[in-house]
C-alpha cells in the first residue's frame, strides 16, 4: 500500500506550498501550480506532461483515492490531514478534499511548433484575461482534438487553479506555449505554414462557408475588444451567424461552435 504522511499541525513546513492557496494563486508560484479535484489530478498523473510534486488529501478521502495513488511515481509524497487542518492550511473550505502541487513543464514556441504533425489544428488566443473563459477554451480544445494552444502576452495563466478546474484538466493535457504579442504569434504561425482564421462578428465569410487547409490556426480575442485590426488584416476573418440584432457569444462558446465545424466538416 502507498505510504501516507499524516500531518496534524497546520504550520508543518512540509505543507508550505499549500498555504493560502487563493492569495498565492494571485501572485504566482515560481514554476509550480495547484491542481484541485480527483478528475483533474487523474489527468495530470495519467498525461505526465507536468510532473506532480506532492499531494495533500483530507483523511476522509484516503480510501476513495487508492486508484489515483496507484499511478503516482514512487517519490511523490502524499500528505494527509483532517478536514479542519487542511482548510486552515489552504485558507478556505476545500470541499473536494484533494490538492496536488505540479511543476510547470511548458515547451517554448519553436519546440511546440516543430513537434506538430503535418496536418494540425492550432488555437491562438489574444487577450483572454478571464480564467473561466481560458478554462472553457482549453476544454473545447481537448474535446475537438486541437493539437496545441498559443497564448499572447495579454492572456491570463492557463495553469491558474480556477482555469485548470474549469478546463476539467484539459489545461494540463493540451500542449500550449506563450507566443509574445498578438502580431508575433500570427507571424510565427504564418511562417510555420498555417492558414489563419480569425473570428469576428464582422467576419468576411460565414462560418458555414469556411474551408480549412491541412494546417489551420483559428484565432480568438477577448470578449468586447475582440481581435486587433492588425491581426484581422493578416487572416481570413469568419463570423458565426446569429439572430438579427444580436452579435455576441461567449468566447468559449464561440470556440466550441468553430472547432466543431472545423473538425466535423472541414477536415474530413
Amino acid at each position: 500500500m502507498r505510504a501516507v504522511i499524516h500531518i496534524d499541525n497546520p504550520d508543518d513546513p512540509r505543507l508550505a506550498d499549500y498555504r493560502c492557496v487563493r492569495e498565492r494563486d494571485l501572485v504566482g508560484r515560481q514554476g509550480s501550480f495547484i491542481a484541485e479535484g480527483v478528475v483533474v489530478l487523474e489527468k495530470l498523473v495519467r498525461d505526465g506532461r507536468h510532473p506532480l510534486r506532492s499531494l495533500l488529501v483530507a483523511d476522509k478521502r484516503l480510501a476513495a483515492l487508492a486508484g489515483l495513488f496507484a499511478g503516482l511515481a514512487h517519490d511523490v509524497p502524499v500528505y494527509a490531514a483532517s478536514q479542519a487542518v487542511m482548510d486552515t492550511v489552504v485558507g478556505f473550505a476545500i470541499h473536494r478534499g484533494v490538492l496536488g502541487l505540479g511543476a510547470r513543464a511548458e515547451p517554448d514556441l519553436d519546440a511546440l511548433l516543430a513537434a506538430l504533425p503535418e496536418q494540425a489544428l492550432v488555437i491562438g488566443l489574444v487577450g483572454i484575461a478571464n480564467h473561466d473563459n481560458m478554462g472553457g477554451l482549453f476544454r473545447n480544445a481537448a474535446a475537438f482534438g486541437a493539437d496545441a494552444v498559443l497564448i499572447d502576452d495579454g492572456c491570463c495563466d492557463p495553469l491558474y487553479r480556477k482555469a485548470i478546474r474549469v478546463s476539467v484538466g484539459a489545461a494540463l493535457t493540451v500542449p500550449f506555449a506563450r507566443a509574445g504579442s498578438a502580431s508575433q504569434m500570427v507571424d510565427r504561425l504564418a511562417q510555420a505554414g498555417f492558414d489563419l482564421v480569425a473570428l469576428s462578428p464582422r467576419g468576411e465569410v460565414d462560418l458555414g462557408e469556411l474551408r480549412a487547409g491541412p494546417r489551420t490556426a483559428v484565432l480568438f480575442g477577448a470578449e468586447g475588444p475582440g481581435l486587433p485590426d492588425a491581426v484581422l488584416a493578416m487572416a481570413q476573418s469568419a463570423r458565426i451567424e446569429m439572430a438579427a440584432g444580436f452579435d455576441s457569444l461567449n468566447v468559449a462558446t464561440s470556440s466550441g461552435v468553430v472547432l466543431h465545424h472545423l473538425t466535423a466538416k472541414c477536415r474530413k
